[in-house]
C-alpha cells in the first residue's frame, strides 16, 4: 500500500527549499534558520528536554522498525582484554579476567542462535558497543550469523563502536540516563561480567529497579563469583540491614556461558515486586 501523503508540506521539503533561497543579510542570519534544522539552536541549554526526548525516541523507533521485541543485556568492562592480548593488560588481574572475553563471546553466540529461531526479533544481544566484554558480546552474535545492538556513548576515551556491532543497530548517546533506559526497556535477562565504575553503576541501577518494583524481575547473572565476592560484599549489606535478606535472591552467580543460557531458559517469570517507598 502506498504511503499516504499528508496535505501539508513535510519538513524535509521545507528544509531543502530553505537552502536555495536568495543569499541576503536576512537569510544568512541565525534567526532565519528553521528551528529543527538549526544545530546551534538545538544545542542550547534550554533545549535539553527536547534532546532528551530525541535520544529516547530515535533508538526506540529504529528498534521497532527492525521488529526487535526483547533483548539480552551484556554489561562488563571495556578493559577486559582478548585472551591473545593478555601481555598488553595493565594488571595481572585484568590478564586473569581475560577468559571472560571468551565466555561473553560464547554466551552471545549461543543466545543468538536461539534468537534466530524467532527470526532474530527476540532476545537480541545488546551491549555498550565498545571494547572488552562489549566487543565479545557483539562478536559472539556475529559468530552465530545474527545481529546485535550497540549503545555507544560519547566519552573522552575507550568508547568507540567495535567492528562487530550491526551497523544499522549501532546508536550513539550523549545522556547516560537515556542510554540506561534503552538497556533495560526490552531486557529479558541481564548478564554482568567483571568491570569498573560503569559496570557497577549499571548493575546497581538494574538491581534497584527490580528491588523497588519499578521493573519486572528478570535473571540477573553475575559472571565470576570470585571476582564479585572480592569486590562487593552483598551479605554485609544484608547483615547491616541496609538491604533485605530476600534482596540477595535478586541475582545469581554463574561461571560459564552454557550455565547462563540454561538459567535463562529455565527462568520462571515472577510478578514485579510491590513498589514500596523507602526501599533501597
Amino acid at each position: 500500500m502506498p504511503k499516504r501523503r499528508h496535505p501539508l508540506r513535510d519538513a524535509p521539503t521545507d528544509r531543502d527549499a530553505a537552502r536555495i533561497v536568495p543569499d541576503t543579510a536576512q537569510t544568512r542570519a541565525p534567526a532565519y534558520r528553521l528551528a529543527f534544522a538549526d544545530q546551534d539552536f538545538m544545542l542550547r541549554e534550554e533545549l535539553r528536554p527536547v534532546r532528551l526526548q530525541l535520544e529516547l525516541l530515535k533508538p526506540q523507533m529504529m528498534l521497532d522498525e527492525h521488529g526487535i521485541t526483547s533483548t539480552i543485556v551484556l554489561f562488563g568492562g571495556a578493559r577486559i582484554p582478548r585472551p591473545e592480548e593478555t601481555l598488553k593488560a595493565r594488571t595481572k588481574t585484568l590478564a586473569d579476567l581475560s577468559h571472560f572475553y571468551d565466555e561473553a563471546r560464547e554466551f552471545a553466540r549461543l543466545m543468538t542462535l536461539k534468537s534466530l529461531e524467532s527470526g532474530g526479533r527476540e532476545n537480541v544481544i545488546v551491549t555498550g558497543g565498545g571494547p572488552g566484554v562489549m566487543e565479545a558480546g557483539n562478536r559472539g552474535a556475529e559468530d552465530a550469523g545474527g545481529h546485535s545492538i550497540g549503545l555507544n556513548i560519547v566519552l573522552p576515551h575507550e568508547q568507540a563502536p567495535n567492528e562487530y556491532v550491526t551497523p544499522e543497530l549501532c546508536f550513539n548517546f550523549h545522556y547516560f540516563a537515556i542510554r540506561k533506559m534503552h538497556f533495560l526497556m526490552r531486557a529479558k535477562a541481564i548478564c554482568v561480567f567483571p568491570g569498573g565504575f560503569g559496570t557497577m553503576d549499571e548493575l546497581f541501577e538494574s538491581l534497584t529497579l527490580i528491588q523497588t518494583g519499578r521493573m519486572q524481575r528478570v535473571p540477573v547473572l553475575l559472571f565470576g563469583r570470585a571476582f564479585w565476592e572480592r569486590i562487593l560484599n552483598f551479605e554485609a549489606l544484608a547483615d547491616a540491614g541496609t538491604i533485605s535478606n530476600e534482596d540477595l535472591d535478586l541475582f545469581s552467580y554463574v561461571e560459564e556461558a552454557a550455565e547462563a543460557v540454561q538459567m535463562i531458559e529455565t527462568w520462571e517469570e515472577t510478578p514485579a515486586r510491590d513498589s514500596l517507598p523507602g526501599r533501597g
